[in-house]
């Protein structure tokens, strides 16, 4: 018996991206490493530019600034030090961080809860919170309720935390 050895199918996926080899070993290993010289650069340009979240690192970064009790998110400085955007902007991320950590239920806080928090009549928090979603630090949910974005996460971490720290002299 002189038969062939059976064909070699490789199936890769990453992302979007979806390819299926098959053929010889040989034919399959040229294919995949044509693929990978092709592909991987890229990968690794998307990976660099994608925002990611450090959940460990965020938390340490709230430390001293973001509670939770009673299943919800508390601010731990007094927020008449703190702009009404700094103060809108942390709430959202604390019910971030806390849905994440799994503490509470949701991330979306109501504009409601937000104007509570804030301290001011409803006018000024829907102006700030209008603010906060044409900068992209937040968005409006379809059921009218407010989180923070990825993008905001991420300036909240290289830009606001430290300064709202520095402010604090934390």
């Amino acid at each position: 018996m002189t038969g062939q050895p059976p064909p070699i199918t490789v199936h890769v996926k990453y992302g979007d991206v979806e390819y299926t080899f098959s053929g010889s070993l040989e034919e399959v290993w040229t294919a995949l490493n044509r693929f990978f010289a092709d592909h991987a650069p890229a990968f690794q340009i998307a990976k660099a530019l994608a925002l990611s979240v450090d959940l460990q690192r965020l938390a340490e970064d709230c430390k001293g600034l973001i509670g939770f009790a009673d299943n919800a998110p508390h601010l731990l400085v007094p927020k008449e030090k703190l702009t009404d955007n700094e103060t809108l902007a942390l709430c959202l991320l604390a019910a971030y961080l806390g849905f994440r950590l799994g503490m509470l239920k949701t991330d979306v806080l109501t504009r409601e809860e937000l104007q509570a928090k804030l301290g001011k009549n409803p006018k000024i928090t829907s102006t700030r919170l209008g603010e906060l979603v044409k900068a992209e630090i937040a968005e409006k949910t379809s059921e009218g309720g407010y989180r923070i974005t990825s993008f905001g996460v991420f300036q909240m971490q290289r830009e606001w935390l430290p300064r709202i720290k520095a402010k604090l002299g934390l």
